[in-house]
């Protein structure tokens, strides 16, 4: 790493959020998912969802866990590259100006209409970089909206496909975030964010159904190796920064489109009971 800032002290453990109440618009797509069992309308608390969509996962830890959540929430629709724009102007919406969505490393509020590729619009984020596995942006892993977010075109650049840690020199148009040979740092209020999604590509792409099979490790400069990193900062992240109303909502409104949730934003603490 090079030059590094101080470590900022972790905060206490996860307290639980209530999300508030989601409307979302769905995406039509390419594939729909298989049956399930009725669910708690969007916006309700975590633990409503223990006996019917994450009925499997209950009781489990580690490896076992890890595989009902992975049968669970590999159920979902697929969505073309393109209708990820769509998807996205609703899942990401700012809650003060339904216009906008919230870009995510820097934070700012854009209008939905300036997606595209010049240098102050938006674009497709994939959070986990998809040069690590090669997946591109073929339907699956390169298409699935628990991971793509909407970002400054050149913050985009700036992160290209790094792995996450802390370290390194402020962002230009996201001087929030650090970068440095081989790392990226988010900012502060989106860095349980970015842990859960990262996790949660690790449960759903396994590799037997015939996507790319990722895993987190803890090393940074992964390349095109189907792993993410540094695993052991990502929990911190979790810790850190637990989910707030917009991930929560954001969950929800991903499983009206896509039809599977993030494990990870409504069990926080699963994080632990699989890597800790």
């Amino acid at each position: 790493m090079s030059a590094h800032r101080t470590r900022r002290p972790w905060l206490l453990p996860v307290v639980a959020c209530v999300a508030a109440a989601a409307t979302a618009v769905p995406v039509a797509a390419s594939a729909t998912a298989a049956p399930r069992a009725a669910s708690p309308a969007a916006g309700t608390a975590a633990g409503s969802w223990e006996g019917t969509y994450y009925e499997d996962a209950l009781g489990k830890t580690g490896t076992a866990l890890k595989a009902a959540l992975h049968t669970t929430i590999s159920e979902q629709t697929v969505l073309s590259y393109s209708q990820v724009w769509d998807a996205l102007k609703t899942t990401d919406e700012d809650p003060a100006d339904p216009d906008n969505v919230l870009l995510l490393y820097s934070g700012r509020s854009q209008a939905k209409n300036t997606n595209g590729g010049g240098a102050d619009d938006w674009n497709r984020e994939h959070v986990w970089a998809k040069s690590h596995g090669d997946f591109g942006t073929s339907k699956g892993p390169g298409t699935d909206i628990h991971h793509l977010r909407p970002t400054d075109v050149s913050v985009n650049s700036a992160r290209g496909n790094l792995d996450f840690d802390e370290g390194g020199s402020p962002v230009a148009e996201a001087g929030d975030c650090y970068r440095d040979s081989d790392s990226f740092e988010p900012r502060d209020a989106v860095k349980g964010d970015v842990a859960r999604m990262i996790l949660y590509m690790t449960v759903r792409y396994e590799g037997g159904d015939g996507y790319a099979d990722l895993e987190a490790n803890d090393q940074v400069g992964n390349g095109s190796s189907p792993f993410m990193g540094r695993l052991s900062v990502l929990r911190q992240w979790n810790l850190q920064d637990p989910p707030d109303a917009f991930e929560q909502t954001r969950n929800d409104r991903i499983f009206a489109i896509q039809g599977n949730r993030n494990p990870f934003i409504d069990h926080p603490e699963w994080v632990e009971d699989i890597w800790g």
